[in-house]
């Protein structure tokens, strides 16, 4: 992902220094194991781990161009720097069990610095909506005139989406927190299988409890599906808020700061772009899905198609959904909310908006359901076609004026009705 859409972060963890020192984390773990066991002479062990060793990645990818395998030119790296100790390092185990095991350090890393962004989003949404509890705004549906909701009540249904991401990065962390430490194929042949134990626990993992050559990708397969899950929900927020700034609605628009330009050639422009990157970004974490379920297959105990994949797919779906959660929740958290505009837009319509109300209270009044639906709707159609006030028809009809009193009307016109119930979900999520 180009540093334009990355957040500092993020793109440390993701960086090559950042790889190898999580390889080298993994590698002095795997000494101390084998020290902690006695197969290894303690007081070489010591000195190795008390040693500087450092990350030289410009060292590491000249040895690479030479021997062709980047885990042999990282280990020949750290021992160049050490003395006979050095023979130590990698001992018994095989590229993937550091690799692997270094890998899900990261994306666990990875993970948890998105969840914190979510639960950042999450409180920029909880506070806008405690803010709007009262704010009343047209619910549309198929993108036409609905019935009245607050913006409260939108803003539920986000954190209810972002409650049930926050649900699922809690249930796959603790199955992308495994290590392995087993070997060429997965036997333990070369390599105690007490060492892996130690190796995890003291890196915060579990030891898988079978492993080939490498873990089995759905592990990280299910990572990046929590991470397009996650770009989606923001999406559909941010595309609410794109078609709510529209000119002819305007009911939310994005900040707009002091200097800021909308268009090199019309200087009237304020365009949603801040939201419109959020969407284009959200494409490019789903498009990750493919390649990242395609990893699932190898052949036999491992091929290395996987690992090409991986070297793009993890670095840049964490980057873009963690940068996009958080452009989001600076939106959000200088959202513009134009209430004079949700105001006009629920007088548009002439009140048709009130036609259930009116459709139930001429039920209620004892008209059957078609007759009703019928006088109900033929006064919306014709408010809405001539622009006149529905009520006024309404009235003029002689069934509705022999039906419903003045009183009747005033409670099916009455914008209360609509949100009478809403502090039973305010409740829920503690506005």
């Amino acid at each position: 992902m180009i540093a334009r859409y990355s957040r500092p972060e993020m793109l440390a963890l993701w960086s090559e220094e950042a790889k190898f020192g999580s390889w080298l984390q993994v590698e002095l773990a795997i000494v101390r194991a084998w020290r902690d066991l006695g197969v290894l002479p303690p007081a070489e062990v010591d000195a190795l781990l008390a040693a500087d060793l450092r990350i030289d990645v410009a060292r590491i990818e000249a040895i690479e161009a030479t021997v062709d395998h980047d885990l042999i030119a990282f280990v020949q790296s750290l021992t160049e720097q050490v003395g006979d100790e050095g023979r130590h390092i990698h001992f018994g185990v095989t590229s993937y069990d550091v690799e692997d095991t270094a890998l899900c350090l990261r994306v666990a890393r990875a993970l948890e610095l998105v969840r914190e962004g979510v639960v950042l989003l999450r409180q920029r949404i909880w506070e806008l909506a405690r803010q709007h509890k009262e704010t009343v705004m047209m619910g549309r549906t198929h993108g036409v005139h609905a019935e009245p909701v607050t913006l409260a009540f939108k803003l539920c249904v986000w954190l209810d989406d972002l409650d049930r991401g926050l649900e699922r990065l809690d249930q796959t962390l603790p199955r992308v927190r495994v290590g392995k430490i087993s070997g060429a194929v997965g036997t333990y042949a070369n390599v105690d299988p007490r060492v892996e134990q130690l190796v995890c626990e003291s890196l915060g993992l579990r030891p898988a409890r079978v492993s080939t050559q490498i873990l089995s990708r759905d592990l990280h397969a299910e990572a990046v599906a929590q991470l397009a899950l996650l770009a989606g929900m923001v999406e559909r927020m941010a595309t609410e808020v794109r078609n709510l700034q529209r000119t002819e609605i305007l009911e939310l628009s994005e900040p707009f700061k002091a200097g800021q330009k909308g268009s090199s050639a019309m200087p009237h422009k304020r365009n949603p772009w801040r939201c419109e990157t959020v969407s284009g970004l959200a494409r490019v974490v789903r498009g990750y899905l493919v390649p990242a379920f395609e990893n699932e297959l190898t052949w036999h105990e491992r091929d290395l198609a996987n690992s090409s994949v991986e070297r793009v797919v993890l670095p840049d779906a964490f980057l873009a959904t963690d940068w996009l959660i958080h452009r989001f929740a600076g939106i959000v958290g200088g959202l513009n909310v134009h209430q004079d505009n949700m105001a006009r837009n629920i007088a548009l319509t002439q009140g048709v908006i009130h036609s259930q109300q009116v459709r139930l209270a001429l039920s209620r009044a004892g008209l059957v359901y078609e007759e009703a639906y019928e006088l109900a709707q033929k006064y919306a159609l014709q408010a809405w076609n001539e622009r006149v006030p529905y009520r006024a028809l309404l009235e003029a009809d002689p069934v509705v004026r022999a039906t419903l009193s003045d009183a009747d009307l005033d409670a099916a016109f009455d914008l209360g009705v609509h949100l009478a119930n809403l502090n039973v979900i305010y409740e829920r999520f503690g506005l």
